[in-house]
């Protein structure tokens, strides 16, 4: 199978490019992304040197740039490539609205026009909106995002499913829960509190602490994402995520915690503006139709992502300063700007 990643340089990205690679000998993986501040080469080091997988940098919105990793052939395209902070997208939506929303059409048009076989489009339980205690959204669930990220994101989404059905191609949206786990960038709440606290730095705690999210590993997002991609029915939508839910003062604590640090560390802050307050997801259809669920439990998992920040001290450091932006030097022997 011949696949193109987009975004592959990102958190979810990168760990799906290493996992397909790493679990599917057939596999060849060209990773496509535009190395925005949460690109980062670093964490592709681990196929630098595969065969199977090449990089190109391009972005998403670039019908030219696209058009040329296409030509050359698919089977597959997931596209992960979005921007996708909240916080970002309340202080400037227009990169939102470019990359997630035009660069979705640009890269469903050249599937059209390519004849790729399959379009796996990887979107966020975000588009649902704030929940009810108790309530879950399944896939039928109306859309009501509340941020310009998320909706730009529910866009994208609809673009996905109508070029499906306008144009017959075999598309399959996914919308999961929050994801957690190694190389992720030190701007979303678990691996920002988990650098801060070990430097002794505060952690900022929106509000009262009291929104509710459900939180996913890495590893087992990408599990899920390779049984769609393969086995997913053509213009269906899958939720996925692992019925683990925390409030953020409880994610806070229990954080803390683990690193032996004091609460005093907390620092709360004004909230942000319409933050939803719970999401929540219902994934009997991806468990039914395709027999997925999470390998990870929770706490093994976050010990396993304290753990790797705290011997990967070198690779968030170098996030947080900015100076990770050289490994595209290294690779390719030019600076990026």
């Amino acid at each position: 199978m011949k696949l193109v990643v987009t975004g592959g340089a990102g958190f979810i990205g990168s760990a799906f490019v290493r996992y397909a690679l790493g679990r599917h000998a057939d596999v060849q993986v060209t990773t496509l992304d535009c190395l925005t501040y949460a690109g980062n080469l670093a964490n592709l080091e681990a196929v630098r040197a595969d065969s199977r997988h090449r990089f190109v940098r391009g972005d998403v919105a670039d019908p030219a740039a696209v058009d040329g990793v296409l030509a050359e052939g698919a089977d597959a395209v997931v596209h992960f490539a979005a921007e996708s902070h909240v916080d970002r997208s309340i202080s400037d939506a227009s990169p939102f609205l470019r990359t997630n929303v035009i660069g979705t059409g640009v890269m469903l048009e050249a599937a059209r026009r390519h004849g790729v076989a399959r379009f796996v489009h990887v979107s966020t339980d975000e588009v649902y909106g704030s929940l009810a205690p108790h309530e879950r959204a399944d896939e039928q669930a109306p859309l009501r995002p509340t941020s310009p990220y998320a909706a730009s994101k529910a866009a994208s989404d609809l673009l996905v499913l109508a070029y499906g059905r306008t144009h017959g191609i075999d598309v399959v949206v996914t919308r999961c829960s929050n994801n957690f786990g190694p190389f992720q960038f030190p701007e979303k709440m678990i691996p920002l509190f988990i650098t801060n606290a070990l430097v002794d730095e505060p952690v900022p705690l929106y509000g009262d602490g009291g929104n509710v999210r459900d939180w996913i590993f890495v590893d087992d997002h990408c599990t899920a994402l390779d049984r769609v991609l393969r086995r997913g029915r053509a213009g269906e939508v899958y939720n996925i995520g692992a019925a683990n839910e925390w409030t953020n003062r409880d994610l806070t604590r229990e954080i803390l915690a683990r690193l032996g640090k004091s609460s005093d560390l907390v620092r709360p802050v004004a909230d942000r503006p319409a933050h939803d307050r719970r999401y929540a997801l219902d994934c009997s259809k991806l468990r039914g139709e395709i027999g997925w669920q999470p390998e990870h439990a929770f706490a093994d998992a976050l010990e396993r992502t304290i753990d790797w920040y705290r011997s990967h001290e070198p690779w968030w450091r170098t996030v947080k300063t900015g100076e990770y932006r050289r490994f595209y030097d290294l690779w390719y022997g030019e600076r990026l700007q």
